[in-house]
């Protein structure tokens, strides 16, 4: 099994070719929680994520000139990239439904994608049965996984007190490298893996002890959609890991939006996990040193306006009122007047006359507001009904 000499080792050969990634301590996020967060920005890597260091690990001691790999992503720009650095050619396989900003960045890389399947294991699959090029798998070997435990390594030169580590959890190359790196150093800490509740392979195989495939839901953690765990996580992950935890969709993406509001940084749904657990568990890691690894940050920029939508949703700060007025002159008004005398901002309005339900002569109007919180959102509402509308909320 994986040793922390290994890590040790992998540190040293990958220094020259990697960023060494800030470790941030957040006051905004330690006064959200009530622990005392530290983040490990691997979204500032290169190649936006932290799989470099495992893909430079890898190839920097093969002989072989090609190499192929399969992944949704972060693995393949950064195989791609080690591969442009060494002199090998890499091809890399690609699931149909990867984010296309992954898909160009990989490519803009010089390697050869070829897309294949609905999902990371058809890829997988398929690039397994390719004769004549090394395989470089994304998670399952023993390079691999000591290259991201590197990570640890750097937290642990710069902050030694640390009670809990959250690492989001896909294949498990990351958990698994970190893991053996803290258990050897800091025995006390705890290794915390994330998932979410849409991919949760990981969290069912280990909570059963048995390696179980759990084929991913579509989730804006794309980077952690993985059906099945590796066997050589899975005996690490089962050694040396705490907990592993899940989270849901909307919670990665209230914390997709607090990476962007409260530190001015663009993170992926994956790397956002980390803070989506502490946030949903913060009573239990109260006055705690915690480090959260934001392990990637290659979002697809057409997904962020979806997901900061979604973020301000789920915080309340956008209301969805559903209202029905008689169709006549000023009615409108009145109504929009109730809204602007709270400050309410109106930021999108529906018109349905057509509806079978609708009598002669009403309208139904939808309202798209954007307001301080569910406080504000109710003394609106409760406004408008002591006016006289038929009023309520979706």
């Amino acid at each position: 099994m994986l040793t922390l000499k290994d890590i040790e080792d992998a540190s040293k050969k990958i220094k020259p070719y990697i960023h060494r990634t800030p470790l941030i301590y957040s006051n905004s996020f330690s006064r959200l929680t009530g622990a005392n967060v530290y983040l490990k920005t691997e979204n500032l890597q290169k190649t936006g994520s932290f799989k470099v260091r495992g893909a430079f690990n890898k190839m920097i001691s093969i002989n072989d000139k090609e190499v192929i790999a399969a992944s949704m992503g972060n693995h393949a720009q950064a195989v791609a990239y080690a591969a442009g650095m060494l002199g090998i050619h890499a091809k890399i396989v690609m699931p149909k439904t990867v984010p296309i900003i992954k898909e160009e960045a990989t490519r803009s890389y010089g390697a050869d994608v070829a897309l294949y399947g609905e999902s990371f294991n058809d890829a997988l699959n398929y690039a397994l049965s390719q004769k004549g090029c090394y395989f470089i798998h994304a998670f399952d070997d023993n390079d691999i996984i000591a290259g991201q435990g590197t990570i640890a390594l750097e937290v642990l030169e710069e902050i030694k007190d640390i009670d809990a580590v959250f690492v989001p959890v896909g294949g498990g190359g990351i958990i698994s490298g970190i893991s053996v790196a803290f258990k050897a150093i800091s025995p006390k800490t705890e290794i915390i893996g994330v998932q979410t509740k849409s991919a949760p392979s990981a969290y069912v195989s280990f909570m059963d002890k048995k390696i179980s495939a759990v084929p991913p839901s579509p989730t804006i953690a794309d980077g952690i959609a993985v059906g099945l765990i590796g066997e050589k996580t899975f005996d690490i992950i089962s050694k040396y890991v705490d907990e592993i935890m899940l989270v849901s969709e909307d919670s990665i993406a209230m914390a997709v939006l607090l990476f962007l509001e409260r530190k001015k940084i663009v993170v992926e749904g994956a790397g956002a996990t980390t803070l989506a657990a502490l946030i949903e568990n913060k009573e239990r890691f109260r006055d705690k040193n915690v480090v959260l690894v934001v392990s990637g940050g290659n979002i697809d920029f057409t997904l962020i306006d979806r997901i900061i939508h979604k973020g301000l949703v789920t915080s309340k700060r956008i209301g969805v009122l559903k209202i029905t007025v008689d169709d006549i002159p000023g009615r409108l008004h009145a109504l929009t007047g109730v809204i602007a005398s709270h400050r309410g901002n109106i930021l999108n309005v529906q018109h349905d006359r057509l509806s079978g339900d609708l009598p002669v002569g009403k309208t139904r109007v939808i309202f798209t507001i954007e307001v301080r919180g569910e406080t504000h959102l109710a003394d609106i509402l409760t406004d408008l009904l002591r006016e006289g509308f038929d009023v309520s909320k979706i």
